[in-house]
Parts: structure tokens; sequence; C-alpha cells
């Protein structure tokens, strides 16, 4: 642990579902729940590891650690449900759409158009979701709620 507080693997545990919870709000918390009938250790491990131990290392804040996040499932391509939780997780720790939207653009450079396309349309869909798209950028009204 980075707190070097605990030791045992429910206190690992403990400490990373707290660092979940900062980042993530209740979407890291769904994926945890939708892997416990099918993969519980994958759930803990999730939690424990990757947020209680990773993701809570001093090294990086936690909005530095959303763009290097960001950056490489954009480079894996295929990941939108996991850039969905991170875009999401991205605006909660700071970032601005516009910053993660410059990133999702860089990483064109490096990573190709299909993939940053596909990750910008799953931010434009978080954006949305969140109502933070700018003013003429938001989903057309459709014909029936006029």
């Amino acid at each position: 642990m980075s707190n070097g507080q605990s030791t045992t693997r429910d206190e690992r545990f403990a400490h990373g579902l707290e660092v979940l919870r900062k980042v993530d709000g209740e979407a890291g918390q769904r994926v945890v729940d939708s892997l416990a009938d099918i993969s519980p250790e994958l759930g803990h491990q999730v939690v424990a590891w990757a947020f209680g131990e990773i993701y809570d290392r001093p090294g990086l804040a936690p909005r530095d650690r959303q763009l290097v996040t960001l950056g490489m499932l954009t480079a894996l391509g295929g990941c939108e449900a996991q850039l969905d939780v991170h875009v999401n997780a991205a605006l909660n720790v700071g970032l601005t759409p516009e910053e993660i939207t410059e990133a999702l653009l860089h990483s064109a450079v490096y990573c190709g158009m299909p993939k940053a396309l596909n990750a910008t349309f799953a931010a434009k869909k978080v954006f949305a979701e969140r109502g933070l798209l700018p003013v003429g950028q938001q989903p057309a009204p459709s014909a029936t709620s006029a």
C-alpha cells in the first residue's frame, strides 16, 4: 500500500474501494458488481490492486493518471465501455471536456484516426449524459419532443 497502513486482503480491498469511489463514483462499483457472478476475484483485484495499490501511488495526480488511462484505452481500441467509465472518472478528478477532447485528438497521431474517433465518440456520449456538450453541440431534439 502506498500509505503503508493496510496489509490484509480485506484492508487492501477496503482502501481500494475508497479510492475507487472517489475517482469513479458509482460507475466503478457497477463494474465490480457486474463481476460478482462470473469472476469475483477479478473484481477484488481491480479494487485492491489497481485502485488501492497502483492508482493511489503518490507519483502522479489523479487527473494525470486519467489522461494516461484515456490514452492507453484509446491505443488499445475496442475499449469503449472502459472509456465510458474513465471519461467519467476524468471529469470527476477535474479534467474538463476540452482537455479530454484535446487528449483524444492528440492520440490520433500515435494511435490512428479510427481509434481516436471511437474514443472521441465515447467521450461525446459521456459529455451528453452529463449535460457538458457545448450549446451548439447538444443533440437535436427529436420530432416528437416539440
